[in-house]
């Protein structure tokens, strides 16, 4: 019991003897002891010590050699403190600045990064993932051989995804809405279609064929006499695409049992 109270002692005095730096640290004319305790408090992950620190001398050093290194460590721990917005917005200014500085390859990747972390959900409003994505493609075409290289192909993959889930939302929203006041399925046909030849290498490339065949289908079933043959071979065709392209899609059975229907009105 001794044991545990004085080293909980012991942290309550580290503790008051920390906060009581840092308050000195504050009220401190030495700009030098700011910047240089800052540097500290980020090396130990207290971002928003230092944060405020080199904030305080931000004005101090501006114009001087030292003022790129703030400005990088500024982003730096907005990034620290999950503030991807205000860390995009230093970075961004750090690569206005310092288009080729000592930090520029991090700051462009950064940027893209930042952006992709704040990225919403695909049912949400999708303007920063469209500006996450062009972030990273400046960023491999300026720096094609960047140990950051990688992650950025890696995490611009997965917004092209993300956008074309959104897509893919939106053509089943088309499709379920079926021949409610007007032909939903061309337009979920449609979205689909764009969505592939949008994000070629998206992997919900198999959902979005099968929706076009669904549509295809539908439109088929739902078509005036004099249209419904050439539909149906419209819609076989379709049919042929997807089975020779995933022929062991898990919709297969479905499809096969279609292409009964498709045969009999093209027979018929």
């Amino acid at each position: 019991m001794r044991k545990k109270l004085y080293f909980i002692l012991v942290l309550v005095v580290v503790f008051l003897t920390s906060c009581g730096e840092y308050q000195r640290l504050l009220k401190s004319r030495n700009p030098e002891e700011k910047y240089q305790a800052a540097l500290q408090y980020f090396n130990e992950k207290q971002y928003v010590k230092a944060q405020t620190l080199l904030d305080d001398v931000t004005t101090f050093y501006k114009g001087t050699e030292r003022s790129e290194d703030i400005l990088a460590y500024l982003a730096r721990c907005y990034m620290g403190q999950k503030q991807y917005e205000s860390a995009t917005d230093y970075y961004q200014a750090y690569v206005r600045n310092y288009p080729k500085g000592k930090y520029a390859t991090e700051a462009y990747f950064q940027i893209g990064h930042c952006q992709y972390m704040d990225s919403p959900d695909a049912r949400l409003d999708q303007s920063i993932t469209v500006k996450a994505i062009a972030a990273f493609e400046l960023f491999v075409e300026l720096y094609p051989e960047s140990p950051y290289a990688e992650q950025a192909y890696k995490e611009m993959s997965e917004l092209n995804d993300k956008l074309a889930l959104k897509e893919l939302k939106s053509a089943q929203l088309y499709y379920n809405l079926g021949s409610y006041l007007g032909n939903n399925y061309l337009s979920c046909e449609i979205v689909c279609k764009n969505a592939l030849k949008n994000y070629p290498s998206n992997k919900y490339q198999e959902e979005f064929s099968w929706l076009i065949l669904q549509a295809k289908y539908q439109q088929m079933i739902n078509s005036l006499e004099e249209r419904k043959v050439e539909r149906a071979r419209d819609t076989q065709d379709e049919y042929y695409n997807f089975i020779t392209e995933y022929p062991n899609s898990k919709h297969r059975k479905e499809a096969d049992r279609m292409l009964v229907q498709i045969k009999k009105i093209v027979k018929d």
